[in-house]
């Protein structure tokens, strides 16, 4: 129907429109990877294609810290952009969830030290206070001085 509304043939836009509506299954990252790795033991001239990318040793390590690999030693030498996208954000959400917990934990203690210092009446006001008549102190001493001093 849509085929007939857009001027097209029906088996076009249904030609046009599948690849959209159902996209083929992609296969997982680390299928992928343990075939491109089989791929390149087995053949030793194995050629990169357009997508796949020689990773760095930062590259390498955050493969190994999301858990694409073992060890540094068990990544091939030329992996796809795909894996290095997904490794990269699995990395990124883990350092989220460490900065939530550390920012957690510095609002817990800065709660509790500042109940600690309201028990000692250690507060920002009588800081400010004690902090103004010190000088307040120093100025009436330089205006003695100043005073007692003949020009």
């Amino acid at each position: 129907m849509l085929g007939r509304l857009l001027g097209c043939s029906p088996g076009l836009w249904r030609r046009a429109a599948r690849p959209v509506l159902h996209p083929a299954r992609a296969v997982s990252n680390k299928a992928k990877g343990a075939q491109d790795a089989a791929l390149q033991t087995a053949n030793p001239g194995y050629k990169a294609f357009k997508n796949d990318r020689r990773p760095t040793n930062f590259d390498k390590k955050v493969l190994v810290w999301a858990g694409r690999f073992k060890r540094e030693e068990d990544i091939p030498k030329h992996i796809s952009s795909e894996v290095l996208d997904a490794a990269r954000n699995s990395v990124r959400i883990k350092v989220c969830y460490i900065m939530i917990a550390l920012t957690l934990l510095g609002c817990l203690a800065m709660v509790i030290t500042g109940k600690e210092a309201a028990k000692r009446d250690h507060t920002l006001l009588r800081m400010n206070i004690e902090k103004k008549a010190k000088w307040k102190a120093e100025v009436e001493k330089d205006e003695e001085a100043a005073v007692g001093k003949p020009q």
